[in-house]
């Protein structure tokens, strides 16, 4: 299975490389277009390869994407947490009050009940 992965992930890279290789004309990259640069005064470009123009648009893609999903995911993150406490403050409770735990004899059973840290 390693082998495996190591073959596609060379594919990638090959395949990377040759779009890099196939991209390598200079284009101008501008902030704003010529009509509005001009009328605020600002007009910042620089010439970069085409293929790090892609490879940084793919890149900044998928870290918007990560920065959002992590974003839309807090509320559950924070149920889990809250959750997580509310047990630990629940068995805390149980063991004062004296009521005793009785450990699984199977060792699955005992993996599955044991708390985890949220997070």
């Amino acid at each position: 299975m390693r082998y495996l992965r190591y073959l596609i992930l060379g594919v990638i890279a090959l395949a990377l490389v040759v779009v890099a290789i196939a991209n390598r004309a200079p284009v101008v990259v501008n902030a704003l277009p010529a009509d509005l640069a001009a009328l605020t005064g600002f007009s910042w470009s620089v010439e970069l390869p085409l293929f790090l123009v892609i490879f940084g648009g793919v890149v900044a893609g998928i870290l918007i994407g990560f920065v959002w999903e992590w974003l839309r995911e807090h509320k559950h993150r924070a149920a889990a947490a809250t959750r997580a406490r509310e047990v630990m403050r629940l068995r805390a409770e149980a063991v004062q009050a004296g009521v005793s735990q009785k450990t699984p004899a199977d060792e699955i059973v005992a993996l599955i009940d044991t708390p985890r840290k949220a997070g």
